[in-house]
């Protein structure tokens, strides 16, 4: 008898609109056993665009396995964080000219 995978975590979230039939997402799930914790578990973060799919691991069976793994996972978040804003910012100074623009027209 095959015992059914459980996960502590699973998570999976599309990251364009419906409308726009594009296929990216992200996926992350934590493996857990029946038991307890499973340090020999799949823990795994999936980003896919379109045809292209980053898999990453995060390996938690011995102790700098999951020092590695809490590290890799917080850079990742350190480094999307300066992406966002670094965009955001990008965002901003594109449509301002655009909004004063509309703002001379209509007075």
């Amino acid at each position: 008898m095959t015992s059914k995978i459980i996960y502590a975590f699973s998570k999976r979230a599309f990251l364009n609109p419906a409308s726009t039939h594009l296929t990216s997402y992200i996926q992350a799930y934590v493996q857990t056993g029946r038991e307890g914790p499973d340090k020999w578990g799949d823990n795994t973060v999936l980003i896919a665009d379109c045809k292209r799919v980053v898999e990453l691991e995060f390996l938690i069976g011995t102790k700098r396995h999951r020092r590695i793994s809490l590290a890799k996972i917080d850079l990742l978040i350190k480094i999307l964080t300066q992406f966002r804003a670094a965009l955001a910012e990008e965002i901003r100074a594109i449509e301002k000219p655009r909004m004063n623009a509309d703002k001379r027209r209509s007075a």
